[in-house]
């Protein structure tokens, strides 16, 4: 080895490892170069698509985009959201009224009493929250959903529960007399 070609076990080498690769014909550094010929490389890489024709055929073809040239809207993301999943945003009374609709149905799902119990409780509780939280911002309807009695709920509960047993039971031996009998594999005529 010559004088000239610096040797790595020397302490003052460290520095020199961690400068930056060099090109020879630019003097800048191999980043600096990738960086500058990024967008040429994605210009290029999508020249090639196209001519592969991966572009044909996509969804909105021809179609002019939507809602571009309309005045910025910082809120624009969640009006998509909820209009693309559909949510429903109401006032608490609105709110209330739904769930109140929609009770019976979600405890006839419910096969265990205690079950049916906790669910009007947390009903309860959010008609007590409803009527005793102020409102905020401009005023909605008032709250006019009542809570319901636990017991009452259970009682209705199970008639409904005692009622669709039956109705199966029902339809089951109807079904069953509607069948003709089968004939077991060892009795021929």
């Amino acid at each position: 080895m010559s004088d000239l070609t610096p040797h790595l076990d020397e302490p003052g080498d460290e520095a020199a490892r961690r400068m930056p690769a060099r090109d020879e014909r630019t003097g800048k550094s191999a980043a600096a170069a990738r960086i500058a010929n990024q967008s040429s490389w994605v210009d290029q890489q999508i020249r090639i698509a196209m001519e592969r024709g991966d572009f044909d055929d996509l969804a909105g073809y021809g179609k002019p985009i939507e809602d571009l040239g309309g005045e910025h809207d910082p809120d624009w993301w969640i009006k998509k959201l909820v209009e693309r999943e559909n949510i429903a945003i109401l006032p608490p009374a609105l709110a209330l009224r739904k769930e109140d609709a929609e009770l019976d149905g979600r405890l006839d799902r419910i096969n265990v009493e205690s079950e049916v119990r906790r669910e009007v409780e947390d009903f309860n509780a959010s008609v007590r929250k409803a009527i005793y939280t102020p409102p905020t911002g401009p005023s909605g309807p008032p709250v006019i959903t009542r809570q319901r009695d636990v017991d009452d709920e259970v009682v209705a509960w199970r008639e409904r529960r005692t009622a669709r047993i039956e109705a199966q039971r029902a339809a089951r031996e109807q079904a069953a007399a509607a069948e003709p009998p089968k004939r077991s594999w060892w009795r021929r005529r």
